[in-house]
């Protein structure tokens, strides 16, 4: 039914709301419009799948005591966006949402997981202990990086899943989407089966990824001596900021003739999407190292602005993108990442994870079964770890990301080599190497236990 101005009186006798005019009175003719126009009308409700977008999250219900944004000006700068591109004028409750996550981002530490997504994913119930003691892991004097590998007996040999277990590893079983935490003795989390979310284009979205490696590596006709590393058989490309021996300033890696490949890889959205939740699952399951890590990089960033993050929503500062068709890697670890730190990685491909594409983790004498899409976060440093290889016809590569303990020291050093700090401030030198020796401790207490997380919840 609609409604039109009455004439209403005050109590002194006011008229207001009328539609009265000293030369004419449209009030009869008004009530005419309104009466065929509601006869026209039907009286139907129109359902929210009839839309021609999905509806709007309305998480944002449960914070009653925010006020609502005001609306958008004609003059707003964001409506020049909307009035460009052709879009509708977003609602209040968009405008609402997106202010939020950009205030999120910019705080200290990075955006922080909805305490419904600690409640879904974090349960005591399900980690798995271990007989480890992170403090024995190999961490090098200063914590910047790992110990040198040593025993490398047979780390080029391909292991089945029955030799292992008749080596006394335990086989974890897993769909790829529970998340589970592993924990060393003292309770600490050191290494997480993150999974991947169970929206079903997430999964699409990992399929595309990968089919865009594969046409990349068809396309790009790589040599064959780019598939002989210390890592395995497979054409990896590493991109993002590198600083290591040699180097007096962080800067990006030069890729050379693969810039353009790896450029695309890095604009695709799909692999965005991947990128992203990686380092969100990162802030949800270490949120103090995480924290950490974002700090480093802002005032990295805020020192060299010109180095940009491959993503600016994931903390990580490098990726290594690892080619198909058949992924597996030796037994190793990547003793250049921080020592304490979590590398994130993401299988793709086409295979059956029952009897292929497992992670092996050494040191806790774990098998993992690691589903295409799903995501662990490892401290890929200090635990050695490969896989088994995949199936004949079956195809596999990954994706991971990761930050060199270099660019903490850099940072650390006051953005100056340790040549540089010594010579130019011997006071500031010596405290700096003070503080290397009980980096690593301090690493460790950045580790969250579930206990902790559960806390942070209550």
């Amino acid at each position: 039914m609609s409604w039109f101005p009455q004439e209403r009186k005050t109590r002194h006798g006011t008229v207001f709301a009328s539609f009265w005019s000293p030369i004419f009175d449209v009030a009869p003719l008004v009530r005419e419009a309104v009466a065929v126009e509601s006869d026209e009308q039907e009286d139907i409700e129109v359902l929210m799948e009839d839309l021609d977008e999905p509806p709007p999250d309305d998480s944002w219900l449960d914070e009653r005591d925010e006020p609502l944004p005001p609306p958008l000006a004609p003059n707003h700068p964001r409506m020049d966006e909307v009035v460009t591109s052709g879009a509708r004028p977003m609602s209040y409750a968009h405008v609402k949402r997106r202010e939020k996550r950009k205030q999120a981002k910019e705080q200290p530490g990075g955006q922080r997981p909805r305490p419904a997504t600690l409640r879904e994913h974090i349960r005591a119930e399900r980690a798995i202990p271990t007989a480890l003691d992170a403090t024995e892991l190999p961490a090098a004097h200063g914590a910047y990086a790992a110990k040198v590998e040593q025993d490398t007996w047979g780390s080029k040999k391909r292991r089945t899943l029955p030799e292992l277990i008749g080596l006394g590893f335990r086989l974890i079983s897993w769909d790829g989407f529970t998340s589970i935490p592993i924990v060393d003795v003292h309770g600490r989390i050191i290494t997480v089966l993150v999974g991947q979310p169970s929206d079903p284009t997430y999964a699409r979205s990992a399929t595309r990824a990968f089919e865009l490696l594969e046409m990349e590596r068809t396309n790009a006709h790589f040599t064959s001596s780019m598939a002989k590393h210390r890592r395995g058989g497979f054409v990896a490309l590493n991109v993002g900021l590198s600083y290591c021996k040699g180097q007096t300033v962080p800067c990006r890696l030069n890729n050379g003739e693969h810039t353009a490949l790896l450029g695309r890889l890095l604009a695709d959205k799909d692999i965005s999407r991947m990128a992203t939740f990686a380092s969100s699952s990162f802030a949800l399951w270490a949120p103090k190292l995480h924290a950490y890590y974002d700090d480093y990089d802002r005032r990295l960033r805020q020192r060299l602005p010109h180095l940009a993050r491959n993503w600016e929503r994931s903390v990580f500062s490098q990726a290594a993108f690892n080619f198909g068709p058949s992924v597996w890697t030796f037994k190793h670890r990547d003793i250049l990442n921080v020592a304490f730190g979590m590398c994130a990685v993401q299988a793709l491909g086409d295979f059956n994870s029952r009897t292929g594409g497992h992670l092996i983790l050494w040191e806790l004498k774990l098998v993992i079964e690691f589903p295409p899409g799903a995501l662990i976060l490892l401290p890929s440093a200090t635990i050695t770890h490969s896989n088994i290889p995949v199936g004949p016809g079956e195809h596999r590569a990954s994706f991971t990301q990761y930050t060199g303990g270099g660019l903490f020291r850099y940072v650390d050093n006051g953005f100056r080599t340790e040549r540089e700090l010594a010579e130019q401030d011997p006071e500031e030198y010596v405290r700096v190497c003070e503080q290397k020796a009980g980096r690593w401790e301090m690493g460790l207490r950045l580790l969250s236990t579930v206990d902790e997380l559960l806390e942070s919840n209550a």
